[in-house]
């Protein structure tokens, strides 16, 4: 009866099933093993050097036409040049629209730039650097490059991006001594950018509207001047580790002036002070309706934060936090809606929801009988305050991202075993 199928239903049937019902499925036979490739190729995670070499080795090339999905992890174990890996799979994946790469910028050879360039179907790009600055830093002009290549690219991920000599010369040697990369000259000019490969030229990406930019340095006094060629609707920026908060807020609050005026969504992570964003009239971000603030966030600053950004149409604010600063938390989100009543109409009118999440301390255990049931009070008081001010309001528990990792593992988005046909026969090869 399967056999005789039309493919279309086939293919109907395969794309409803999980990964593991499709390696199952694949084995029946050889037409229905084709008839699986699509759905079974859709989304691929390679997670070290080792399973790359072993994808680009023992997987038809052709099969790479099927991958719109592909996440990839490269370790300091790589016995060939990573560059012409990625560049095996790159090459072959036209329907790619997703592309998320943990690496160390000492890995990645200018010469993956071009790749990007005929990726029409990518959209979503991150890349992350997992290895220590000061040693294997990935190169602000090398990312730029890249994204700048992408011809629809519209969400654009970075984690631990390190400034080039060549565009903040200004930071070598002075404290707090920001590692900068050296060595990064060998990066062509691009063909829209030319040489201005430094973070704030991401702005000129027509295309883009997401950023998320955390772990790295927002210094560059050029993100006020650049001119703003994109719409962001959502914004996402993170501290700079090697920096103090006072600098960080002043580094965030520029970008947020710069590119203000379209941002939908924003995350926060530090406080702001320039009393110009409390404004309707002048605020950049006069499209402001969902702000977070990460667990990151100095607590003691919400109250002033929040006031400082009252000249946006905010309608919802989420509050990420460990367990052991609930209370703390829960206190200034109170404080907050207290200043709200008090400052009577027009102030944070827009406002209907406040959600906390709280996230399990990490190698500091589980809170204690009598620090659990102080959480319990704080946020019973504050949902209760929210009823009283008809706000909708959520608590709930976020998963850690060692939990993550290990739900992960769990639910097969690790490397799997894929059932690959070599000369007509079929054999398992270990992703």
């Amino acid at each position: 009866m399967w056999s005789a199928l039309p493919t279309e239903m086939k293919l109907a049937v395969v794309g409803i099933l999980d990964s593991g019902d499709i390696k199952s499925l694949s084995q029946v036979d050889q037409n229905t093993y084709t008839a699986c490739l699509p759905s079974a190729f859709k989304s691929v995670k390679l997670g070290n050097s080792a399973v790359l070499q072993s994808f680009v080795d023992n997987v038809p090339r052709s099969y790479c036409r099927y991958i719109h999905q592909l996440d990839i992890s490269i370790d300091h174990n790589a016995s060939r040049s990573v560059t012409d890996l990625l560049i095996a799979i790159l090459a072959a994946a036209p329907c790619l629209e997703e592309f998320v790469l943990h690496c160390t910028g000492s890995a990645l050879h200018p010469k993956i730039i071009p790749c990007f360039g005929q990726l029409d179907r990518l959209e979503r790009l991150s890349l992350h650097n997992n290895g220590p600055d000061e040693l294997r830093p990935l190169s602000e002009r090398l990312v730029v490059s890249i994204a700048a290549s992408v011809p629809n690219l519209k969400h654009l991920s970075l984690d631990r991006v390190s400034r080039s000599f060549m565009h903040a010369p200004d930071l070598r040697g002075v404290f707090p001594y920001v590692p900068l990369v050296t060595g990064d000259d060998d990066i062509p000019d691009h063909s829209f950018l030319g040489a201005d490969l430094y973070l704030p030229s991401l702005l000129r990406i027509s295309t883009l509207t997401e950023l998320f930019i955390r772990d790295t340095h927002l210094g560059d006094p050029r993100w006020a001047t650049v001119p703003v060629s994109c719409k962001l609707q959502v914004v996402d920026l993170g501290s700079c580790y090697h920096e103090n908060e006072a600098f960080n807020s002043v580094c965030i609050q520029r970008i947020m002036g710069a590119v203000g005026k379209t941002v939908d969504e924003f995350s926060l992570t530090t406080a702001v002070s320039d009393a110009a964003f409390a404004k309707p009239s002048v605020t950049p971000l006069q499209r402001l309706r969902k702000l977070h603030i990460s667990p990151f966030f100095p607590v003691d600053s919400v109250v002033d934060t929040m006031s400082n950004l009252a000249g946006s149409p905010i309608e919802s604010l989420s509050m990420q936090c460990y367990e052991d600063d609930v209370v703390d938390v829960c206190a200034a989100l109170e404080d907050f809606l207290s200043v709200r009543v008090e400052r009577g109409a027009g102030f944070y009118e827009k406002l209907a929801r406040i959600d906390v999440s709280v996230t399990e301390n990490e190698g500091s255990g589980p809170l204690d009988s009598d620090e659990d049931a102080e959480c319990k009070q704080a946020t019973k008081r504050l949902q209760e305050l929210c009823r009283d001010l008809r706000l909708s309001t959520t608590i709930s528990k976020a998963i850690s991202p060692v939990a993550a990792s290990r739900l992960a593992r769990s639910t097969g988005l690790v490397p799997s075993r894929w059932a690959v046909p070599t000369d007509g026969r079929s054999r398992s090869m270990t992703l």
